[in-house]
């Protein structure tokens, strides 16, 4: 399984600890792994590179949202987006088998036969964990509050190499890492600052500065996708916004804030930008498109006239 997942799955696992609801996310995927290799239409749409991802997992989620276990939907949605399409089927059944793990053997047994090894790996495994923690932050002024405290504590540990040496030496044990993490941080930040932080001690950091600045990378960035910067040239009513807040949100895989910028210069229509997404609805976008296509023939004919 790759390590995204992996982290992503564990994050969401661990508070369930041996909870009967636990067993009841492993029974969920196996359920929907079955239904989707015994069900022809479905695997034929969850498997073709051609349907969106968004629209694969609208399927599901309209599918399987009152049927199976709150994080066993969540994790099969973030299957279906960050796996190949042609693999989900195997990718599910993964899943099932590595949650069953979890739940029979722990975390530890689980790592210790299945070892993540090398630094690009644990990155990916962190960035899966840092993503389903921080789905379930609410709002982005929390983001932006975890963000900073992550931030300072890294500065802490660049001010004091002792302390830095402490939190990166291997001959100590990550609980032991993470015991000095916790008498530093407990009480003091957010509990999701101190798992976040924990999970950079796992694997093999040599650098913690270097690590918790990357993850202050991973928080401003999943900040950036929680704001929608509408710039519209006309008013939009509380109903829009809100139908606009849902469009997003079911196209970026998490809720978003919309923050509405009047701009008349755009004519009509409307500009969104969330994280890396640039979505240009504006009437001057697509005036300028159409002169576009008026000019190239234009230019065109010029060139042949002169090529004569």
């Amino acid at each position: 399984m790759h390590p995204y997942m992996r982290g992503y799955v564990e994050a969401l696992t661990a508070p369930l600890g041996g909870e009967p609801s636990a067993s009841a996310v492993a029974d969920d995927l196996t359920a929907v792994a079955h239904l989707v290799s015994r069900t022809n239409e479905l695997a034929v749409v969850l498997t073709d590179f051609g349907v969106p991802s968004v629209a694969r997992r609208a399927v599901l989620q309209d599918l399987l949202s009152s049927r199976v276990h709150p994080v066993a939907l969540r994790i099969v949605l973030r299957a279906v987006a960050t796996e190949r399409a042609d693999e989900l089927p195997t990718v599910l059944h993964d899943l099932y088998e590595y949650v069953r793990h979890l739940f029979g053997l722990g975390m530890e047994e689980v790592r210790a036969e299945e070892p993540i090894g090398g630094r690009s790996a644990w990155r990916s495994y962190a960035s899966g964990y840092a993503d389903a923690v921080l789905e379930e932050v609410v709002s982005s002024s929390e983001l932006e509050e975890i963000e900073e405290e992550v931030f300072r504590f890294a500065r802490i540990v660049e001010a004091n190499p002792g302390l830095g040496r402490a939190l990166s030496d291997p001959g100590r044990s990550v609980d032991d890492r993470q015991r000095v993490v916790d008498g530093l941080l407990t009480g003091k930040v957010r509990p999701m600052t101190v798992r976040l932080v924990h999970v950079t001690l796992e694997g093999h950091v040599r650098d913690v500065v270097a690590a918790l600045d990357w993850l202050v990378e991973q928080v401003a960035q999943a900040r950036g996708w929680r704001v929608a910067r509408v710039h519209t040239a006309l008013p939009v009513g509380a109903d829009e916004q809100r139908s606009m807040a849902e469009a997003l949100q079911r196209l970026t895989d998490r809720p978003v804030e919309l923050l509405v910028i009047d701009q008349p210069d755009l004519l009509g229509g409307a500009v969104v930008e969330v994280g890396d997404l640039l979505v240009d609805a504006s009437a001057r976008h697509r005036l300028e498109q159409l002169r576009e296509h008026l000019i190239r023939p234009e230019r065109a004919t010029r060139g042949a006239m002169t090529d004569g």
